[in-house]
């Protein structure tokens, strides 16, 4: 909890210098619009690029998308967006971000080791880049300025601590991307502080039907499994529907949000979720890039800014629900 107080607390300090530094030339927002509205910045034009792991049909990174586009609208910015879930394609993305000359890239870490070469050249091209969402542990010995997101370990000894507290003893962790450090990560915490027994459970996120078809059959298999732990807010629909299927008690409790998660919050179909913030991830990494190339400013002093986690129940609907509905939670 000391945690989650802390992240809260730098998230409104960094939210609050974004506003204060990113004022010039852009008018009031209107509430309920997301931060849009306003007049883009009079600063020369710049070309930023974002790459991501992302898999195709992730409504996560629609809202990463939505916070990037806000801000480079705000900042009079050309947003460029491209994804490849397997490292050898996000690399060779970079790569053609650099050849462009942007002036800025965006990118993922959650197959950092795929990443590292191409990151070099970018920084040999000074070209500044900020790592959002994955791998904060790689940021700054591959040359980034900071990175933005949440700790997925401390994530994750969220998670297994909720569950401690809600008398669980048998989760299945699902693994919607083999490979991925940070949902490796974030079990490895639930497994830290979870009082019972956490097994994991590799899936294709891209395949829904195979993913809802394989936790279908393991709650079959195993009837004392009495919590789903998912690790994006599609999974977490996949599982209610395989927990229908198996016709299991188990809870399912999930990382991440989006609108349909926050509609099973308030059906009782989901139990909690952690929220990272993807909106604020997309969001200051431009900010910060504008920043950096307009001022020299650096989020955090290069130290990570933390996003989440916050655990999110159904007494949290109320006040997110038209905020999911617009794509910003």
């Amino acid at each position: 909890m000391r945690t989650a107080r802390t992240a809260a607390a730098l998230i409104a300090v960094v939210a609050l210098a974004a506003g204060c530094s990113s004022s010039g030339g852009k008018d009031d927002a209107k509430d309920g619009d997301g931060g849009g509205g306003g007049k883009a910045a009079g600063t020369p034009r710049l070309k930023i690029a974002m790459v991501t792991h992302s898999g195709e049909g992730d409504t996560f990174w629609d809202i990463v998308q939505n916070g990037a586009k806000e801000a480079a609208k705000k900042d009079n910015v050309e947003f460029l967006y491209s994804n490849d879930k397997e490292g050898k394609g996000q690399a060779e993305l970079v790569q053609t971000a650099i050849d462009k000359k942007v002036d800025g890239i965006v990118v993922t870490l959650a197959k950092p080791e795929a990443m590292k070469t191409v990151l070099g050249k970018a920084k040999a091209a000074g070209i500044p880049v900020v790592t959002i969402n994955s791998g904060g542990e790689f940021s700054t010995p591959f040359g980034a300025l900071s990175h933005i997101g949440q700790d997925e370990s401390v994530a994750g000894e969220a998670v297994g601590d909720e569950l401690t507290k809600r008398g669980r003893k048998k989760a299945l962790c699902v693994i919607h991307e083999q490979g991925n450090v940070s949902l490796e990560q974030r079990c490895a915490g639930v497994k830290k502080t979870f009082d019972g027994t956490v097994e994991n459970l590799n899936v294709d996120g891209t395949n829904a039907p195979g993913s809802q078809s394989s936790i279908s059959a393991k709650l079959q298999a195993a009837k004392d499994i009495d919590a789903v732990v998912t690790l994006g807010a599609p999974i977490a629909a996949y599982s209610v529907k395989a927990k229908e299927d198996a016709d299991s008690k188990a809870e399912i409790d999930t990382f991440d949000l989006n609108a349909e998660v926050v509609k099973r919050l308030k059906a009782g179909e989901v139990g909690f979720a952690v929220d990272q913030q993807p909106y604020l991830q997309g969001y200051l990494a431009i900010d910060e890039l504008w920043l950096y190339r307009t001022n020299a400013n650096v989020l955090g002093g290069g130290k990570p800014v933390l996003t989440g986690p916050a655990v999110v129940t159904e007494k949290d609907v109320p006040k997110l629900e038209k905020y999911t509905a617009r794509g910003t939670r």
